[in-house]
């Protein structure tokens, strides 16, 4: 059955999140053959709109007003919708992001419509795209299909390969005039905490750090470790309650929920909440002074040893396969 999906790309600081390109990948396995369409709201935001394309993207639709400069649920709930009813889609794809988890469940109650939120697979069985989503903090998997109305979905990142780039696709990119009203929240300004490398939730290494780094300073040999290899360093709450670093950089229950190709625990114990956002990495390797330590449990590789004693030897080895390769 051939269905007709948007897709929302999400834009920060003017690029294009990786998960917007996943995005598209998840709508063509929806569509089953189908359009996918992707969908940019926000400020010059249509410069973009090429890139959408050449991931897979059919169509693109555009909605630029000066007050969607800054997201605001108010917004973009009112820029989607109106593409909705221009477009009369049979399916929705977002991100499982800050954003997708904020406005999906928003368009999907307006419009009646359930919402399969954190999936990490679609595949077409039966006529019925079935979705699988991890529940009891990735215990276990379920499988959901939606029965009735516009089949609304969010993506987990890193967790559906996105398409191929291909630069000579081509498709018609168009612009919606929307009329931004009674907005309840305004955003004046934007105040960034500085930040190096790359975004957590979207990294494909990530080297964590608990309370065995022991201060903040021991944070240094782990960033070290991620600059050689591309990644971006997290952290248990247990670090960031000490104080070790900021809470933007917390993985777990409560933080952010990452899965990266490489996942390395320094220093953590492996509590389950920590546990929640990380054990669905695909390699983990745990570094760890107690051969008891929890953490080990779900390592793919496990390392015990002094974590500032390993740490630099690895990024050593790290620098001499690079020089290498």
């Amino acid at each position: 059955m051939a269905r007709k999906v948007l897709v929302l790309g999400e834009v920060r600081d003017q690029s294009l999140r990786n998960v917007s390109f996943e995005a598209i990948a998840a709508g063509k396995t929806i569509s089953e053959g189908g359009e996918v369409v992707a969908v940019l709201v926000g400020e010059n935001v249509s410069t973009l709109s090429t890139e959408l394309i050449h991931y897979g993207a059919d169509r693109v639709v555009t909605v630029e007003n000066e007050k969607l400069k800054h997201y605001t649920p108010d917004g973009f709930s009112q820029a989607l919708l109106t593409v909705i009813r221009e477009e009369k889609p049979e399916g929705l794809v977002f991100g499982h992001t800050a954003l997708g988890k904020d406005l999906s469940p928003k368009i999907a109650a307006k419009l009646s419509s359930g919402l399969v939120s954190d999936a990490t697979d679609i595949e077409v069985a039966g006529g019925n795209v079935v979705f699988t989503r991890p529940i009891y903090s990735g215990k276990a998997f379920e499988k959901k299909i939606v029965t009735n109305g516009i089949i609304f979905a969010t993506i987990r990142p890193n967790n559906i390969y996105p398409l191929d780039k291909d630069d000579t696709r081509t498709g018609e990119i168009t612009s919606l005039s929307v009329d931004i009203k009674d907005l309840r929240t305004i955003v004046k300004d934007v105040v960034r905490k500085a930040t190096e490398g790359v975004d957590l939730s979207e990294a494909k290494v990530v080297i964590a750090g608990g309370r065995g780094v022991k201060s903040e300073e021991g944070f240094e040999p782990l960033k070290e470790l991620a600059n050689v290899l591309g990644g971006a360093v997290g952290a248990s709450r247990g670090a960031c309650d000490a104080d070790y670093c900021d809470y933007s950089l917390q993985i777990g229950q409560t933080g952010k929920v990452v899965t990266p190709d490489l996942y390395i625990a320094c220093g953590i114990s492996g509590a389950i909440q920590h546990l929640a956002g990380m054990s669905n990495s695909k390699v983990i390797v745990a570094i760890n002074k107690d051969p008891e330590a929890n953490i080990f449990k779900v390592a793919d590789y496990g390392i015990v040893g002094d974590l500032f004693e390993v740490v630099p030897l690895l990024t050593e080895e790290f620098r001499k396969l690079k020089v290498h390769s």
